[in-house]
C-alpha cells in the first residue's frame, strides 16, 4: 500500500464516520418529518411576510445549500457501498472454482465491453432456456 500521511488518514477516517452518521440521520423518517415541518412553517409565514421575494429567497437558498451538501454525503456513501459490494462479489467469484475469474473487476471495463459481455450472457441464457424446453 501507499504510505499516507497519518493526518490525512485520520481526516479521511473522521469524514467516513461523519458521512456514515449523517447519511443515517438524513435518511431517517425523522429528517423527512423535520423537512416537512420546516416547509409547512415557511408556508404558514407567507401571509405575515406578504409572500415577499425575501420570503421566497429564504426557502430557495436553504434548500439549495442543503441539497448541495447532501449530494456529497450520498455519493460518498454510495461509493463506499459499491466498493464493498464489488469486493464481496470478487471474493465469491474467486472462491467458486467453476466461476469465470475474468468477471473480477468488470466494473472497470468500458461501456462497449460491458455491452458485449451482457450480449454474450444473454446468448448463454437463451441457449439454456432452449435446452430446458
Amino acid at each position: 500500500m501507499v504510505n499516507e500521511n497519518p493526518k490525512n488518514n485520520n481526516l479521511s477516517s473522521e469524514f467516513q464516520v461523519f458521512a456514515a452518521k449523517a447519511s443515517g440521520v438524513v435518511g431517517s423518517k425523522w429528517a423527512f418529518a423535520t423537512a416537512i415541518a420546516l416547509i409547512v412553517g415557511w408556508a404558514i409565514t407567507g401571509p405575515y411576510f406578504h409572500y415577499s421575494d425575501t420570503w421566497q429567497l429564504v426557502v430557495n437558498t436553504a434548500t439549495t445549500v442543503v441539497t448541495f451538501l447532501i449530494v456529497f454525503l450520498i455519493q460518498n456513501t454510495q461509493n463506499r457501498d459499491a466498493k464493498a459490494i464489488h469486493l464481496k462479489l470478487d471474493e465469491i467469484i474467486r472462491s467458486i472454482h467453476r466461476a469465470h475469474n475474468e468477471m473480477i473487476h468488470i466494473e472497470k471495463l468500458s461501456d462497449e465491453e460491458l455491452e458485449e459481455l451482457a450480449t454474450e450472457y444473454e446468448h448463454i441464457r437463451k441457449e439454456r432456456d432452449a435446452e430446458a424446453q
